[in-house]
């Protein structure tokens, strides 16, 4: 293995001159009227696109005036919400199919649907040992991309980008996202920590979530209740706008012109930041950190004392953030957390974690009040699905790597969506603007530098 410390100091004097060529000055965006991160100082997205899979709203126009609202979430014209009520078991089939064909199924089509997802559950010969055994990690995102585009290497129309095979690639790869997450915490497991490994193969009969739980658990049992909330839980992760930044990436990549595989590795990559989809592991670790110094949680003025320490930058990583409140679009309410609770709240009961609940209440009630008062607001704020969406996962003795892939098991079924409608719609590679700050200077050669 290479030693990393070698050349260190090199490297230490090379990003010193990284620092000093590469930094532009905050000011000179507002100058020239660049949109830092494609926003604008009030948080307003760049129109970059035009989409029919999905709507996400966070304002209303009342006499003219916008107006922050509660938050809700479309899917191809379809409230969140409603999706939940009215699904089966299988919710995340149903708006998966709803995703990629812009219907929702009848009970053939969906049955239909859930029997190609099964036949398509199945994986290359010996790809689990030569591939996912083979150099495992804790970082769970990079050995599912790598198994990704290795999986590219078996299929023999991976550059061909006809819509029936792209659509296949699509479906197929929805299908074994969640066996090239699990799989690869057990490889990790078993050779980093020496824990037991576990291979079981995914059952047709069951639906996405169901077998996630059955793969990874070593008595593959679980409750309907825990199927059920990890079935919602991917329902409401599966799509979010062409906005975010891992479905912007999968239209980026797909405009080039480039295969599925690759799209969907690019999207993997984008959703593996802290930023984007590993919000949930920061909320989870100021939990715990808020549990270790205060001593009644349910005393809300000494959870929202401990707050106040978070937002002053005097505690836990002391970057002045309360994390799981707030979100890029949403202003008062996030339609996915506001519908996740009622589950979060049934599945604490069940698991006996009535105490933990009345702590995330607490932070939940207090901590919009408390970041209004620190900082200045435009939008309001409010907690948004990751706030909880970690708790839920905890409870379901999902270890912590996973959290994030198991985002992108649901992100997959919006990226899919949006890689076919960017290849029927736009077909022109997406190419934005940077203004260039490089003026002109005058070469010398090497003996005179």
């Amino acid at each position: 293995m290479e030693d990393i410390f070698v050349n260190e100091g090199y490297f230490e004097r090379g990003a010193e001159l990284c620092v000093k060529n590469d930094a532009v000055s905050r000011e000179l965006y507002a100058e020239l009227g660049v949109k830092t991160g494609l926003r604008d100082e009030n948080g307003k997205g760049v129109l970059t696109g035009l989409t029919n899979i999905s709507e996400v709203t966070a304002f209303k126009y009342v006499d003219g005036v916008k107006t922050p609202c509660d938050g809700e979430l479309l899917y191809r014209g379809y409230d969140v919400r409603e999706l939940i009520r009215g699904s089966s078991r299988f919710a995340f089939e149903e708006t998966a199919y709803l995703l990629l064909y812009g219907e929702l199924p009848n009970r053939h089509e969906l049955s239909e649907f859930i029997d190609v997802l099964a036949q398509k559950r199945v994986m290359p010969t010996n790809f689990v040992r030569d591939v996912i055994m083979k150099a495992p990690s804790a970082d769970i995102m990079n050995s599912m991309t790598k198994s990704v585009l290795t999986l590219a290497s078996y299929d023999p129309l991976v550059g061909d980008l006809s819509l029936p095979n792209v659509l296949r690639q699509c479906v197929q790869l929805i299908s074994v996202l969640p066996m090239l997450a699990v799989y690869a915490h057990h490889a990790y497991n078993h050779y980093e920590l020496d824990g037991s490994m576990y291979i079981h193969r995914p059952d047709p009969e069951l639906s996405t979530a169901e077998n996630f739980l059955r793969l990874l658990r070593p008595d593959m049992a679980y409750t309907p209740l825990e199927a059920r909330v990890l079935d919602v839980a991917l329902l409401l992760h599966a799509e979010h706008g062409g906005g975010n930044n891992s479905t912007f990436t999968t239209r980026v990549v797909t405009s080039s012109g480039s295969d599925t595989y690759s799209a969907v590795a690019a999207a993997l990559c984008s959703l593996k930041g802290p930023r984007h989809g590993g919000a949930n592991i920061m909320v989870m670790r100021m939990m715990e950190d808020i549990k270790a110094h205060v001593r009644d949680w349910e005393d809300e003025e000494e959870v929202s004392a401990y707050l106040e320490k978070l937002l002053n930058g005097e505690a836990f990583d002391r970057k002045g953030l309360i994390y799981g409140m707030g979100h890029a679009v949403y202003s008062l309410s996030d339609p996915r957390e506001t519908v996740f609770k009622s589950f979060v709240e049934r599945l604490a009961v069940d698991k006996g974690r009535e105490r933990d609940m009345a702590l995330y209440n607490a932070i939940e009630k207090n901590a919009p009040r408390l970041i209004a008062k620190k900082r200045r607001i435009y939008k309001g704020v409010s907690p948004n699905v990751d706030f909880y969406s970690g708790f839920v996962y905890d409870m379901l003795g999902i270890p912590v790597e996973l959290f994030t892939p198991i985002f992108a098991v649901a992100r997959i079924a919006g990226w899919s969506a949006h890689r076919l409608e960017e290849l029927v719609s736009a077909n022109k590679i997406i190419r934005p603007a940077y203004k260039s700050l490089c003026g002109r200077r005058e070469y010398r050669e090497l003996e005179k530098r």
